[in-house]
């Protein structure tokens, strides 16, 4: 009994894979309904990672308008969708959340309710642009 409950359970986490959504950061994104989705960790990434790839998934896959808000529903913690991840699940509506949404300074990824409008977290991509002005492909010589 045990081992096809195992199997269920991979079957569900690797199915909920495959509907995963990547980032521009190439953190994946997770759909749990039509208003909801989770962003996984991946590779250290902080807040402002995180925040990009729920502001990207928010405008490419949901298409919705960069002044809609985004809020944080459950805070960064085991994930909803798979077994041995951490994630964070991010709403469009904000009565969906537990408590009501609020704003900050800072950006987080553990309080409920912080929300972002999505044009704002989206700025955060940009941390992962590469400009071609930095790119030096021979040591420049000075004289």
């Amino acid at each position: 009994m045990r081992i096809i409950f195992a199997a269920v359970v991979a079957l569900i986490a690797s199915a909920a894979t495959a509907w995963a959504f990547e980032a521009r950061n190439r953190l994946l994104v997770v759909p749990l309904g039509a208003k909801d989705f989770e962003v996984i960790e991946a590779r250290g990434e902080g807040p402002r990672g995180i925040w990009c790839a729920a502001a990207d998934y928010v405008q490419h896959a949901l298409n919705q308008p960069g002044g809609s808000r985004l809020y944080v529903k459950t805070a960064r913690g085991p994930s909803v969708s798979g077994a041995g991840r951490i994630g964070v699940v991010f709403t469009t509506d904000p009565a969906r959340l537990s408590q009501g949404p609020t704003t900050s300074y800072a950006v987080s990824v553990r309080r409920v309710g912080q929300g972002l409008p999505v044009h704002h977290a989206y700025q955060f991509c940009k941390d992962y642009l590469i400009e071609p002005d930095n790119i030096v492909f021979w040591p420049r010589r000075t004289l």
